[in-house]
């Protein structure tokens, strides 16, 4: 698979580590308690997308994913409720949607010179929305002994799954992209759904939900991402 995703640094949002983002998020009046949160989105070299205008409900920011230079690479942005694990919450009862924005890279060298990083592909952003999903609706009620060995499991299968995009698990999903209809690599589990493709922005777009039908939803350029909480 063509991904750098297992290669870069992900974590909170504004944590990958570039000179000047309070700066940035100064510059765009947002309260100093919020940067941290906004400020890796505000480094990015790529638009961000996320549900468009059909949507009404709570837009909310998750992480973005930064090389080893502090490059901004990719970024999940959520719609509807915030998914939680704690084990009075019913996976059921969840109503979410995440839009995984990556970067269209090619292959390229490392920034300390030492080797390459191989190009991002709809594959890149498959295996984010897989993995994305899995961190937010493994089941909390499985004995703590077996937790880990059912999450490598299921890592490895969403990492199969990402590499075979025309194999017999994905179905094809036509979705509006900026207004445009586009090709979607689909498929559905019994913890949600995925899906993956291409926007004309030189930027993959990936997603993963429960509770909300991926049917009916359309994508577009975030147009303000500190609109998002």
């Amino acid at each position: 698979m063509e991904t750098t995703s297992r290669l870069g640094t992900e974590g909170a949002a504004g944590g990958s580590g570039a000179p000047g983002g309070d700066a940035g998020a100064a510059a765009h009046g947002i309260p100093a308690d919020a940067r941290r949160k906004v400020d890796g989105y505000l480094l990015a070299a790529f638009p961000w997308y996320g549900l468009d205008e059909a949507f009404t409900g709570r837009r909310w920011l998750m992480q973005v994913g930064a090389a080893a230079d502090g490059t901004v690479e990719h970024g999940s942005t959520g719609h509807g409720d915030e998914p939680s694990l704690r084990a009075e919450t019913e996976p059921d009862q969840q109503r979410f949607a995440v839009v995984v924005t990556v970067a269209s890279r090619p292959v390229r060298d490392s920034a300390d010179g030492t080797g390459v990083l191989e190009a991002t592909s709809v594959s890149s952003a498959a295996w984010l929305a897989g993995s994305g999903l899995l961190s937010s609706t493994w089941p909390t009620r499985m004995e703590r002994a077996l937790r880990q060995d059912w999450l490598d499991q299921q890592t490895a299968i969403a990492w199969e799954l990402a590499d075979d995009l025309d194999g017999p698990s994905w179905s094809q999903l036509s979705l509006p992209v900026d207004g445009v209809p586009t090709d979607f690599h689909y498929r559905e589990s019994e913890y949600g759904w995925v899906l993956a493709g291409s926007a004309r922005e030189g930027v993959h777009i990936g997603a993963y939900g429960r509770g909300m039908s991926a049917y009916g939803l359309g994508f577009a350029v975030v147009k303000d991402i500190t609109a998002y909480e």
